[in-house]
């Protein structure tokens, strides 16, 4: 828990690309995502990715900068990242570009040094796509805090994650984060039954974890701990699109933990702050005062 005069540290750290939506691109990729709403709520975050040295690197490194997200970018001999979203009913569909800048992390002395000093990282699947940056992030994570949250929000896309990889992600983090279509999957591959609070209790106690948050789109949400439960209903507001909204949520559930709040304290902040980003185009919505 951090003092109210200091600023906790918060590290996005895999995929950053450009979404290419209908109506434009928007800077996005979930753990930096995840880096803008906590510093937008009061974290001094920071983003660990790669771009190309190209127009579309340089464009999200100068959105990065308007936004005032710090960042540790390297440049690679790789295209920046991007992703075709297409909106059915304002759900997001998406075709992620391979061979690009994030598949190419390397684990600098900075980025070592930022997770030394890390209160929350946050990571997924698909930043781990590609060997060489999945090492990356797992040894970048091997240096956090013993008490820092290391949120696994797990995002699967496509055919982008193993069994194997989700478990060395597990060992490493003590949060996961997964939606319901998500869950459908976790239970097939672990060969779990019983309902979704045993299921949460299943992976809290073979994986060690702080809480498991489940979400299930407009309907609800679940936080468990090992001694405790929050469910909230969904908000019903005016969807612009989803993208970005469950990256929202986590940013607001640590950065809240993270000053001090109670579980049921921090799940109400992060529903209402996914619900408002569900009211804006793009995972970055400028935030109101």
């Amino acid at each position: 828990m951090q003092s109210n005069n200091k600023k906790p540290v918060v590290v996005g750290i895999g995929e950053l690309l450009w979404d290419m939506l209908p109506t434009g691109k928007k800077a996005g990729g979930a753990p930096i995502n995840f880096v803008y709403h906590a510093s937008r709520l009061g974290a001094e975050g920071y983003a660990i990715s790669a771009v190309g040295d190209d127009g579309l690197g340089r464009e999200i490194l100068e959105e990065l900068d308007n936004n005032s997200i710090r960042y540790l970018i390297e440049k690679v001999p790789y295209p920046t990242g991007t992703v075709q979203v297409t909106l059915q009913d304002g759900v997001p569909d998406y075709i992620i570009n391979e061979r690009v800048a994030w598949d190419h992390l390397s684990p600098t002395s900075n980025a070592i040094d930022l997770a030394e000093r890390a209160d929350a990282i946050c990571f997924g699947t698909l930043g781990q796509r590609s060997a060489q940056s999945r090492e990356t992030i797992q040894a970048i994570l091997s240096f956090a805090p013993d008490d820092a949250y290391r949120c696994f929000d797990i995002n699967l896309r496509q055919h982008y994650y193993t069994k194997e990889l989700i478990e060395e992600s597990l060992y490493l983090a003590n949060m996961l984060k997964v939606n319901d279509g998500e869950l459908v999957v976790l239970r097939d591959m672990f060969h779990l039954e019983g309902t979704d609070k045993e299921v949460a209790h299943w992976f809290i106690e073979h994986y060690n974890l702080r809480l498991v948050v489940l979400t299930a789109g407009g309907a609800y949400s679940t936080i468990y701990t090992a001694n405790e439960e929050s469910t909230l209903q969904t908000p019903e507001v005016q969807v612009a699109d989803t993208v970005g909204a469950g990256d929202a949520f986590s940013g607001a559930l640590v950065i809240s933990l993270l000053k001090g709040a109670s579980l049921r304290e921090a799940h109400e902040f992060a529903v209402r702050t996914a619900a408002y980003v569900c009211t804006k185009e793009g995972a970055w919505p400028a935030y109101e005062e």
